[in-house]
């Protein structure tokens, strides 16, 4: 299994759900995090001082069977894609398993 973790901006989360239930992953986990690339984020002049500040973006989570990887992969990067600095960035890290606290299952059937 593969978890992909995706930063996002905010304005382009309803377009990546979409395309994720489109391509037959409905289960998500989003979240709120701030951060910066290398555009530094924002600069705001405080008291006459200049500070960077944080942008706000959105973390998308799926864990997904290693065969479905890449198809996630590519509906998420087409539906958050704005051709701008910021769209975002993709992480894939392997999962060694997944269980449903509900039932129990564990493997693919959890997930």
């Amino acid at each position: 299994m593969k978890k992909v973790e995706a930063i996002i901006r905010p304005s382009t989360l309803q377009k990546v759900l979409d395309a994720l239930a489109v391509a037959g992953y409905p289960g998500v986990t989003v979240s709120e995090v701030t951060g910066h690339g290398k555009q530094k984020g924002i600069t705001q002049e405080y008291r006459g001082q200049s500070h960077e500040g944080l942008l706000h973006k959105l973390k998308v989570e799926v864990v997904v069977e290693d065969s479905d990887a890449k198809k996630l992969i590519n509906a998420i990067t087409k539906a958050a894609k704005t051709g701008e600095i910021g769209d975002g960035k993709i992480f894939i890290s392997p999962v060694e398993e997944a269980i449903r606290i509900r039932t129990g299952e564990s493997g693919a059937a959890a997930i």
